[in-house]
């Protein structure tokens, strides 16, 4: 047969419209078409000789080919090609089977016992400080028996030490904890847990579905729907952002039940400022500076205490005792600290006393749905949330305001805050373990990662939901995949909660699956070996960030001991070291501006480079902090600025350059120039003008003679060449 023949003939296959329609029927999209084409291909041009009909048909097609009366059509070729693709993807053979498994459409059947009663639904609407969750809550301690769950385990915490309080004996259920009101350990009436661990088994009189707009959330949505859907209760009360209560209506009628809305409004007024701070000497008692990144936490909690002032300090790594801890600092009039600079972790969890809300920034980095990294304005919701934390009901503060660092800023979430919140479209789904058991049951040769890859794409969801982003879970799944585990083990170590991007606790979680495999526990004496305990309070920056990491590992040893007590034998001795560091950390903290200067006087100068690993992976339309190309678009990728530093050489990402040293560096550059609008959007500082001014200087000039030293040569050798001919 001739090779060229037999692939002209391969590729008019692969075209016809009709093959891709009968490859559809038979389980392979586009996608796996396209993967089993390229296979069943390569078999036929590499293979020294294939079977005998699958050559008998060949020769038909390519004998007959451009003849009238044809021996043999391309379209003989499917069953072969059908038979190759069932061996390069298995699943084929029992596609109908992994369909049904996968077929999400319909979750509210996957809860019988809240189908078998009839629940009150209640939804509690309203913005921040509106004392929606607060009614709820009174409804909770009222009941028989009762539920709290909540996004945070600070959330779940207060709701716990309230209801104790209020001698309504309440348990404490959290991923990484359990705490009984009763002595004896017997379970009590009233839980306040973390959502992901609510029971939808456990009969109560009242459930409290606390920020509900989060069911809309790309990684975990999911516990959301399944609370509402499945928690066993006569009432539940539902609370959150307006936003939420389409879907919630619609959600219940798939149920056949009915929503009762209350709403609820701000009960202090919050005002939007008509100037910026503009400079950080405008600070004054009450204010908090929300910043975006670590980095822009440092610098602006340096300059606030180099002009004298005590500030503290919250972002969304540090332990949960240690922003208590910072909080109640905060709070206390007694307490010469009266400024806070914070991230958005204070948008929910903690009660704070600020007078007035100052956005450092208004862009913040975001994960969308599928997976990607992007630096987008914050939304509506998100400015909210934020902005609604100043003025407090009850606190000294009777009105809250809100504004922006940089004038710049302000007419822009002035448009922020005016525009009405996205109604919340569509709630998140995850597979279950019993889902993938029995994917795994029909594709016993597959790794977990290909497990859940093949579900999510078969997967079948109606309009109300999707599918939420499995990256995290796939990330961990592909780490400990060489490690033998069972499919529950493996499933359960990969949806341990932990930051992929911290090393050194994916590093430890790859060593807690291996010796789990070997089945030798994790013992309190390895756990202090492997973080070497016990620790030294930090010296500089990168210790204390090594400290929230050794944190992050006490909490993943906890999280596993509840599941695997056998294997994790030492909780209580790890809960005890884990509050002795937490008080190493608040030290830490409460020093942070020594540290920074530690961290840049202890390492020689060196140079910085911005890369495109600092920028996102994606940007949306709305993001207009980016530098632009010759060619018009957004191409931060594009931009590589060497910056010297007083400090290591490290990577810093664009925004870390926004300081208040700005507003000096706009009065030494004309209005509409370049470096005027690289300055504004915090592109770039005086210094780093400077020594692009010197680089560029040093450049020109060596450019210049250097093509005069180019000519002189290309002179000085034709007039050799003369001088020969």
């Amino acid at each position: 047969l001739s090779a060229g023949e037999v692939l002209k003939n391969l590729n008019k296959f692969y075209k016809r419209k009709e093959i891709q329609r009968l490859g559809a029927e038979n389980g392979l999209d586009a996608r796996l078409f396209h993967q089993a084409f390229i296979s069943f291909r390569k078999y036929i041009m590499e293979s020294s000789s294939v079977s005998a009909d699958l050559h008998i048909i060949l020769n038909d097609i390519c004998c007959g080919a451009g003849k009238v009366c044809l021996l043999g059509h391309v379209d003989d070729l499917f069953p072969f090609f059908l038979r190759h693709a069932k061996q390069i993807f298995p699943m084929l053979d029992c596609m109908d089977d992994l369909r049904k498994i996968s077929d999400l459409r319909l979750p509210p059947n996957w809860y019988p016992d809240a189908r078998a009663i009839q629940r009150k639904i209640i939804f509690h609407a309203g913005p921040t400080n509106s004392g929606k969750t607060y009614h709820a809550i009174q409804r909770f301690l009222s009941a028989k028996s009762g539920i709290y769950c909540g996004p945070l385990k600070l959330l779940a915490h207060e709701i716990f030490q309230k209801s104790n309080d209020a001698n309504v004996p309440c348990d404490l259920v959290t991923g990484e904890e359990r705490v009984y009101a009763n002595e004896d350990a017997r379970q009590a009436p009233h839980i306040a847990c973390t959502i992901e661990m609510c029971s939808t088994n456990t009969p109560y009189e009242v459930a409290v579905i606390d920020e509900i707009q989060m069911i809309r959330d790309p990684a975990r949505g999911w516990a959301w729907t399944r609370a509402l859907l499945g928690l066993c209760a006569e009432e539940i009360h539902v609370c959150g952002e307006p936003a939420a209560i389409d879907l919630v209506t619609e959600l219940m009628y798939t149920t056949g039940e009915e929503v009762e809305v209350r709403n609820y409004k701000r009960l202090t007024p919050l005002t939007v400022l008509d100037y910026a701070l503009e400079s950080l000497d405008n600070l004054r008692p009450g204010d908090c500076v929300v910043c975006f990144s670590k980095n822009d936490i440092y610098s602006v909690s340096r300059q606030i205490e180099a002009r004298g002032l005590e500030c503290a300090v919250i972002y969304g790594s540090l332990p949960p005792g240690t922003k208590l801890e910072q909080a109640k600092k905060f709070n206390d009039p007694d307490d010469p600290c009266k400024i806070l600079v914070a991230t958005d972790a204070i948008g929910m969890g903690l009660n704070l006393c600020i007078k007035r809300i100052i956005f450092n920034s208004i862009v913040k980095p975001t994960i969308n749905e599928k997976g990607e990294k992007e630096i987008d304005s914050i939304t509506t919701s998100q400015a909210l949330q934020i902005a609604g934390r100043a003025g407090r009901y009850g606190s000294s503060f009777k009105q809250g305001e809100v504004t922006t660092m940089h004038h710049d800023d302000l007419m822009q979430l002035k448009e922020i805050l005016s525009e009405p919140v996205r109604p919340v479209k569509a709630a998140g789904l995850h597979p279950t373990p019993e889902q993938i058991e029995m994917f795994a049951y029909h594709l016993p040769d597959a790794t977990l990662s290909n497990l859940i890859d093949i579900f999510v794409s078969l997967s079948q969801v109606d309009g109300l939901y999707f599918v939420c982003n499995i990256d995290d879970f796939k990330f961990l799944a592909d780490m400990i995949q060489h490690i033998p585990l069972n499919l529950r083990s493996r499933y359960v170590f990969c949806t341990a909660p932990l930051n992929r991007k911290e090393p050194f606790v994916c590093t430890t979680l790859l060593k807690f699956a291996r010796q789990f495999s070997r089945n030798e526990p994790l013992t309190f004496d390895w756990l202090c070996r492997h973080t070497k305990w016990p620790l030294a309070a930090p010296k500089n920056i990168k210790e204390l960030v090594h400290l929230e990491a050794v944190h992050d590992v006490f909490d993943l040893y906890l999280w596993l001991s509840y599941r695997f007590m056998d294997m994790f034998p030492d909780a209580v001795l790890v809960r005890d070291i884990q509050k002795k560091l937490d008080d190493i950390i608040q030290v830490g903290v409460c020093n942070i501006t020594k540290l920074i200067r530690a961290s840049q006087s202890a390492a020689a100068p060196g140079t910085a480079e911005i890369t495109s690993e600092d920028f996102p992976l994606s940007r949306t339309k709305r993001d207009t902090r980016a530098v632009s190309d010759h060619h018009g678009t957004r191409s931060a990728e594009a931009l590589s600025i060497a910056v010297e530093v007083p400090g290591e050489r490290r990577t810093k990402n664009l925004k870390a350059y926004r300081s208040a040293t700005r507003q000096e560096d706009l009065k030494n550059h004309g209005h509409g120039s370049l470096a005027n609008r690289l300055l504004r959007e915090g592109l770039l500082t005086q210094e780093m003008l400077r020594q692009l001014e010197s680089e560029w200087q040093d450049q020109h000039r060596n450019g210049r003679y250097g093509l005069r030293s180019k000519r002189n040569d290309q002179n000085s050798s034709k007039e050799t060449g003369k001088k020969k001919k």
